[in-house]
């Protein structure tokens, strides 16, 4: 994600057929999910998505006309404080949706309210996550949470939560706690969806060994699965019945995705069954050479 202004529009990325295709894919389920289950059910879900039903719940007006008013000033904001082409990436993605929503014909899939939260959710999510693959969003509460999280420090999803819970709140008051509940399960599991889409496999784990042979791990990790690692000094030992027994050794970390990181454990068991490992997901990373960009 770009973090200057002055960035150069890339037509030929923005216009790319696999840009393309992930945003009209999204898009399409995004349109799935608003018009096969919520709308149908008076479902909601979180961001500018729940604000737009409610809307649409008091006045009946098409949803699609809130969804993309709402999310015009946040790509003003996205084009002067993350960059042109994300603004542009953004600004495309909210152009196919008012035309799907306003053209694609989709019946109620069900009215069954759990089947509604669950799989209303689940393509919420497809639809965010795919838009968000494709280099743009479609719930601009995402470009103003990236904003506040460098001006002020708080957390992307501290901040979402915050303003979800506000939304919620006025489901709550005016269409029932249980329309509430029901969209609180339907935003979460959008969340978990969306997340998965956009990182899947390639989402980052630290995973960190220590053993009593560390040069052999150390090779393993490097030449057979061509991995950076960092070297820490600690001891180990000091077991219980033990204490007071310690050894200087090598704490080896490495960075990896969640498919590589099954078959590096299974490696280093076998040559060295005794070795510690744990593992940690990582939320974030920057630099160096794990650093991924979601946005072009």
């Amino acid at each position: 994600m770009s973090n200057s202004n002055s960035d150069t529009i890339n037509l030929t990325s923005i216009f790319s057929l696999k840009s393309l295709l992930w945003k009209i894919f999204g898009v399409i389920f995004a349109v799935i999910a608003i018009k096969g289950f919520m709308i149908p059910n008076h479902f909601l879900d979180g961001g500018l998505l729940g604000i737009s039903i409610l809307i649409h719940e008091f006045y009946h007006i098409n949803v699609g006309i809130p969804l993309i008013l709402l999310n015009i000033p946040f790509v003003i904001l996205s084009y002067k404080k993350i960059g042109k082409n994300f603004a542009i990436h953004s600004l495309l993605s909210l152009f196919f949706l008012g035309i799907f929503l306003s053209f694609l014909p989709v019946p109620a899939v069900t009215h069954d309210h759990f089947l509604t939260a669950a799989f209303g959710g689940v393509f919420v999510g497809l639809g965010i996550g795919f838009v968000i693959r494709g280099g743009g969003v479609i719930d601009g509460l995402e470009v103003l949470a990236d904003f506040t999280h460098k001006k002020f420090g708080l957390s992307t999803s501290e901040i979402i939560i915050a303003i979800n819970t506000v939304v919620f709140l006025v489901i709550a008051l005016y269409l029932g706690i249980e329309k509430a509940m029901y969209s609180i399960l339907t935003f979460f599991t959008a969340v978990k969806v969306s997340d998965y889409v956009v990182d899947g496999f390639e989402k980052l784990i630290s995973l960190t060994i220590i053993s009593p042979n560390p040069e052999v791990i150390k090779k393993l990790i490097v030449n057979d699965f061509n991995k950076a690692i960092t070297i820490y000094k600690g001891e180990r030992g000091n077991l219980p019945g033990s204490y007071g027994i310690k050894h200087d050794c090598d704490i080896v970390v490495t960075v990896v995705t969640r498919i590589e990181v099954h078959k590096i454990k299974k490696a280093i068991k076998r040559i060295d069954p005794k070795a510690f490992m744990f593992i940690l997901n990582i939320k974030e990373v920057g630099g160096g050479i794990t650093s991924k960009k979601k946005h072009h």
